[in-house]
C-alpha cells in the first residue's frame, strides 16, 4: 500500500475533522493549552500527526483527542480505545514486576544477577546486579558480547538487559513473563493491556505504519524476523499493548501509591545514572523512567518507538497532571527529534500552560 505524503495529509485532515471530543469527565474552565496543542497536529512538517492524546489533571480529563485514521484503507477513524504497540514503554511495567518481587522479598536489587539467573555462562553475571539492569548502568550490550563498561560507571541503553530481567522473573515466580504481567494487568482492572506472545492474533490491536518520504506502508511483525525465543527475550523491554485509557490508569496508580509501596517508588524514581543518548538533556534513568527534575517541575516519563508506533507519556507528581500521547504513524527518519516531533511539542505546550501553574 503506498500513497503520496499530500494525499495522506488531506485523508488525515478529513479524519480530524469528523473526530469529536468525548470527554468522561468535566473539562477544564481555564485553558490556555487546548487550541495551540489542535494548531501543533494540525501541522504537516517535519510530517503529519496521526494518533490519539490524553491528558488528565486530579483524575479528570482536561485534553482528549482522536485524530486520524486507524485503518487508511478502510478510512476507521481512530478512537481512544484502540490498542497501540507501546515498545519501550513497557520497560516501566518490567520494572515495577521487579521491584513487587522485591517487596515480596525474593529479589536483592544488589545481589549479582548469577544468583537469579545460574545457568547465564558469561562472567560479568557475578558483577551485574539486579539493579545494574533497571537503571541501564550494566554495560550489557548483548548477551554474548563483553560489558560495554564496568557496571555502575557508565550509561548505555539496553533491551538486552531487560530481556535479562524477564528471565528474572520467570525464574523467581515460576511463571512466564507473560502470566506474571497479565495478573497485574487484571488486578489493576487495565482491561486493554496485555503482553503480546508470538503468534498471537487480535483484530482489535491496530497496524501501525512507516513513513519516509512519499512511500508509505503498514508495518509487519514479520519484517523483524522474530522467532519466538527472540521475541520472549525482547517482550519485557518492548513487547507491551496498552491503550490510552489503561496507560492513563497505569499512570495515576503507579504515582499515586497505587502498586508500589512509597519506599519501593522513591528507588523506582531516584537516580544519578544520565541518560546520554536522550533526545531531552540532563534527563537522568531511573528503573524503567526518565527523570526531569528541572523542565519546569519534575516529571517522569518515558518514550517508545517501533513497528510504525511512537509514544510518549510523562507524569508530573506535583499536579497529578499525566500526559499519553500514542501515534501509528512512524517517520522513519534516524533523527529522534524528527520522529518524536509532535511528543516533544505537546509536552512543551503542557508544562507552559496553565495546568502546571
Amino acid at each position: 500500500m503506498k500513497y503520496t505524503f499530500r494525499i495522506l495529509v488531506i485523508l488525515v485532515a478529513i479524519a480530524a475533522i469528523s473526530c469529536t471530543d468525548k470527554s468522561s469527565k468535566k473539562i477544564a474552565v481555564v485553558d490556555d493549552y487546548s487550541e495551540r496543542i489542535d494548531s501543533v497536529i494540525q501541522t504537516t512538517h517535519p510530517h503529519f500527526f496521526n494518533g490519539v492524546i490524553l491528558i488528565t489533571k486530579d483524575d479528570d480529563i482536561v485534553y482528549q483527542k482522536e485524530y486520524g485514521y486507524a485503518d487508511f484503507d478502510t478510512k476507521t477513524p481512530l478512537s481512544l480505545e484502540d490498542k497501540f504497540r507501546i515498545f519501550s514503554n513497557s520497560k516501566q511495567i518490567t520494572a515495577v514486576l521487579i521491584l513487587k518481587a522485591v517487596e515480596n522479598g525474593i529479589i536483592e536489587l544488589h545481589n549479582p544477577i548469577r544468583d537469579y539467573l545460574p545457568d547465564l555462562k558469561q562472567a560479568w553475571a557475578d558483577s551485574v546486579t539486579v539493579h545494574h539492569l533497571l537503571n541501564m548502568s550494566s554495560g550489557v550490550t548483548s548477551i554474548g558480547e563483553p560489558l560495554a563498561f564496568a557496571p555502575g560507571t557508565g550509561f548505555h541503553y539496553s533491551n538486552p538487559a531487560y530481556g535479562l530481567l524477564g528471565r528474572i522473573i520467570e525464574n523467581v515466580t515460576g511463571d512466564t513473563y507473560a502470566e506474571v504481567a497479565n495478573s497485574l494487568f487484571v488486578e489493576l482492572g487495565m482491561k486493554n493491556t496485555y503482553s503480546y506472545e508470538f503468534g498471537m492474533a487480535d483484530s482489535s490491536l491496530i497496524s501501525g505504519h512507516w513513513i519516509l518520504e512519499d512511500d508509505f506502508r503498514v508495518a509487519t511483525f514479520e519484517e523483524y524476523n522474530f522467532t519466538e525465543e527472540s521475541w520472549e527475550e525482547f517482550l519485557p523491554g518492548g513487547g507491551i499493548i496498552s491503550n490510552a485509557h489503561d496507560l492513563n490508569l497505569w499512570d495515576r496508580e503507579l504515582h499515586n501509591g497505587g502498586i508500589l509501596k512509597a519506599a519501593t517508588y522513591h528507588l523506582m524514581i531516584t537516580s544519578n545514572v544520565m541518560d546520554t543518548t536522550e533526545i531531552d538533556k540532563n534527563l537522568k534513568y531511573g528503573y524503567g523512567v526518565n527523570i526531569n527534575e528541572n523542565d519546569p517541575l519534575a516529571y517522569i516519563g518515558h518514550r517508545g518507538r517501533g513497528m510504525g508506533f511512537v509514544n510518549f507519556k510523562f507524569y508530573v507528581p506535583d499536579k497529578k497532571l499525566d500526559v499519553i500521547v500514542l501515534e501509528n504513524v512512524y517517520h522513519d527518519h534516524e533523527n529522534a527529534n524528527i520522529v518524536y516531533h509532535f511528543e516533544t511539542k505537546i509536552r512543551d505546550i503542557v508544562l507552559s500552560s496553565n495546568l502546571v501553574k
